[in-house]
């Protein structure tokens, strides 16, 4: 895997990174570094993304939602019930941000951190990756997720008891349309007769999906129908568990021996804490090297000055 140096078009490994610290040169791998789109105004995000590319940041990480109703309980985080957001935090269509950004840049990956593809039908999410993944050249990063949001479903006359049942179906409805000819179904939740879908995405057999949650039940979805898997910010003990239990499930769906990526969110002391990280078996940590938005382009500099 590549990055881009400083300033520069010549391409280095990550595998070559050093990074001075208590006197001496040490090493770390190929960890990839991503930005958290989530944790930044809007209003900056072309900026930030433009100077992560240009610093060498591998990816860009967007969350989504439809709507966030009034009245909101629960939480992404693991015990925790409080939301992380207010009901007036702007929200933006992942897949058309993340297209206009795409017409922006040339190398940096583009990812939804997490798209609710449940709450859509098979169709339309599977036209909104198979376009970003075009348009961007084969940079696409799909991190799904069932939703915490209970009330976001109710508003989208949807029970959200079906939450995990209609994420897995409409993702076989997309693997199917994004990579045969002719796809008929009739499911649970969604049937039709024969249809065509075209043109198909550019990474084959399609942009890697990245399944976002750390309850039990996701990470059964992400060992048994992902190619990834999205922590939010755990600390090591708990990341440990975390793939170590994705370990078990992949070696009982017979799937241990196919590619599988481990991203994170993560705020950072130093290289040390990456290395550790890295060790535990991480190979993506989503970071927001900034206090408030104003700082950012700051922020990924420095962060880069370290990391990289």
């Amino acid at each position: 895997m590549e990055v881009w140096g400083l300033g520069g078009s010549e391409a280095w490994t990550l595998g070559a990174r050093r990074h001075k610290r208590a006197g001496a040169w040490a090493m770390v791998a190929a960890m990839k570094f991503a930005v958290a789109l989530g944790a930044l105004n809007p209003a900056f995000f072309e900026d930030a993304v433009l100077e992560a590319e240009r610093l060498g940041f591998e990816s860009c990480w967007l969350p989504e939602h439809l709507v966030l109703t009034d009245d909101m309980t629960g939480s992404p985080h693991p015990g925790q019930d409080h939301p992380p957001i207010p009901p007036t935090t702007p929200v933006f269509d992942a897949f058309a941000m993340l297209a206009y950004l795409a017409a922006r840049t040339s190398r940096i990956r583009l990812g939804t951190n997490v798209y609710l593809m449940g709450l859509r039908h098979p169709f339309v999410a599977a036209r909104a990756v198979q376009t970003l993944d075009i348009i961007s050249g084969g940079r696409a990063e799909i991190g799904i997720g069932a939703g915490w949001l209970r009330q976001e479903w109710h508003a989208a006359v949807l029970d959200p008891a079906t939450r995990g049942r209609r994420l897995d179906e409409a993702l076989e409805v997309c693997r199917r349309l994004w990579t045969e000819p002719v796809v008929t179904h009739s499911g649970e939740f969604f049937r039709f007769d024969p249809v065509h879908f075209e043109p198909k995405p550019v990474q084959k057999p399609h942009p890697p999906i990245h399944v976002g949650g750390e309850s039990d039940a996701a990470l059964r979805r992400a060992a048994r129908a992902g190619d990834g898997w999205i922590g939010i910010e755990p600390d090591l003990e708990t990341v440990s568990r975390a793939i170590a239990r994705l370990g078990e499930l992949r070696r009982e769906a017979g799937r241990e021996g196919e590619r599988f990526e481990v991203t994170i969110g993560a705020a950072l002391e130093g290289p040390d804490a990456a290395a550790r990280l890295e060790e535990a078996g991480v190979h993506r940590l989503i970071v927001r090297p900034w206090r408030r938005s104003p700082q950012a382009i700051d922020g990924l500099r420095a962060f880069a000055d370290t990391f990289f």
